[in-house]
């Protein structure tokens, strides 16, 4: 049996990171996928979404900008973007590979299942950890929908070579709304079935609204209180069997993705076997994301069980104290404080810190300035017809409590909200700050 001082099972953006990190310390490692390196954001999230996000972001400003000086409108041309689109994603797998091998990671291949509290085996081999860390990330959440074998996931949608005419996606996040809106600008006919009567609930209800509202002028029907209860297959097409008011109405469609959340990927990890506790968010961790039932065990990114998000840079701040904490000892927590989140439509929608609803719950006595800036020149000379700024302080203090935004520039902004916060700035402070001239930062001041 070989022995190692750290075996990371998963090799996402907190699992890479896990691994090369104690390996430069000195710590043997080992890392293990049962697909190709590099996890969901790079391959099947976020950096693919990206590519086509921005696609359709082109093709939106070229629309705005009719009669304003652009005499024709762009189109996407699906094949030629998909096979752009891979030139970022099928690199990544042995990219990835190659640069923990080079960081001193002996990397394997295959399911990894425990065989106790420290033996992982993988295929016919057993490994022993002093230390074992869980980063498998997360998988399409399991809908109670009969017909649910009929669902398109985003990692298929990903990878499409054509697009179909008719598209319905069911749920009312992320995924929904940003594969929706690059299929509409791709010209297809889009449906997002919302169950309840908010969509995004992570994100200000103001900005949701005025995005659907959006949406809805550029081609994205959606549809709140509307419960999806069955799919059907007839042919080519689907019949997806809704309800709403009480009141069932047939929609037809030629594709039905799945946009009904995430959850942790860890049903083939005979967590039992290693006396691994795990709830339906993940695995139970404790302030320093360890195992509360195996002393051997951390998690970290969407595996585990913690206040933080299922983002990316949720990863790399769970990755660091993982890492910090192996190395030496328990002693580092993470810290989710302005943690920034954005739909990336068109406008985006973005959030960093607490909305008006959570800081009234925690007891802040708070102001909330709501700004409308689509007349502002930054929107203005783009002829953009939605731009939204709501900013919550803290009225003893002064200090930034939260930054909510729709715009096309809400992705770079709200990353200096992000900082604001994460540093416990004033509003005064911030106004101090000389910014370049004209630009969308430019326009903070204003905003306080």
């Amino acid at each position: 049996m070989r022995k190692f001082d750290v075996i990371v099972v998963g090799t996402g953006p907190s699992g890479s990171r896990i691994a090369a990190g104690c390996s430069k310390q000195g710590l043997k490692v080992a890392a293990v996928d049962s697909r190709g390196y590099g996890g969901t954001c790079p391959l099947r999230g976020c950096i693919p979404k990206k590519v086509l996000t921005d696609a359709a972001e082109v093709v939106q400003h070229s629309v705005q900008m009719q009669g304003k000086g652009i005499g024709r409108t762009s189109n996407i041309e699906w094949k030629e973007l998909m096979q752009f689109k891979r030139s970022f994603t099928e690199p990544v797998p042995e990219k990835q590979e190659t640069s923990m091998q080079d960081a001193g990671v002996e990397t394997f291949h295959g399911v990894a299942t425990f065989v106790n509290d420290q033996e992982i085996m993988i295929g016919q081999e057993t490994l022993f950890g002093k230390n074992v860390v869980i980063a498998t990330g997360a998988k399409p959440m399991p809908l109670p929908i009969e017909g649910n074998e009929h669902l398109t996931t985003s990692d298929e949608f990903l990878d499409l070579d054509k697009l179909p005419s008719r598209i319905l996606f069911v749920g009312g996040g992320y995924i929904s709304f940003e594969l929706a809106h690059v299929a509409a600008k791709a010209g297809c006919d889009v449906h997002i079935l919302q169950r309840g009567d908010q969509p995004l609930k992570q994100f200000d209800k103001e900005m949701v609204q005025q995005l659907i509202e959006a949406m809805e002028e550029t081609g994205v029907s959606v549809h709140l209180n509307t419960e999806v209860e069955e799919i059907k297959q007839e042919g080519s097409q689907y019949q997806v069997v809704t309800k709403k008011n009480g009141k069932k109405e047939i929609m037809p469609g030629d594709m039905v993705v799945h946009g009904g959340g995430r959850i942790p990927e860890l049903e083939d990890l005979q967590l039992e076997n290693g006396n691994v506790a795990y709830e339906k968010a993940g695995i139970t961790v404790n302030k320093y994301l360890q195992s509360t039932t195996n002393s051997h065990v951390y998690a970290a990114g969407d595996a585990a069980d913690t206040e933080g998000a299922p983002l990316t840079p949720v990863a790399g701040i769970e990755a660091r104290v993982v890492i910090e904490n192996i190395v030496n000892g328990n002693r580092d927590e993470a810290d989710y404080t302005g943690v920034p989140s954005v739909v990336f439509t068109m406008p985006k929608v973005a959030s960093a810190g607490i909305t008006e609803e959570e800081a009234e719950k925690n007891g802040y006595d708070i102001e909330s300035k709501f700004t409308d800036m689509k007349d502002w020149f930054t929107y203005a000379h783009k002829n953009e017809s939605r731009a939204a700024v709501k900013i919550i302080t803290d009225k003893k203090t002064g200090r930034l409590l939260g930054a909510h935004m729709i715009s096309s520039k809400a992705d770079e902004l709200i990353n200096f909200f992000a900082m604001a916060i994460q540093l416990q700035l004033s509003t005064e402070e911030i106004k101090k700050l000389t910014l370049v001239f004209p630009t969308a930062i430019s326009d903070i001041p204003t905003m306080l």
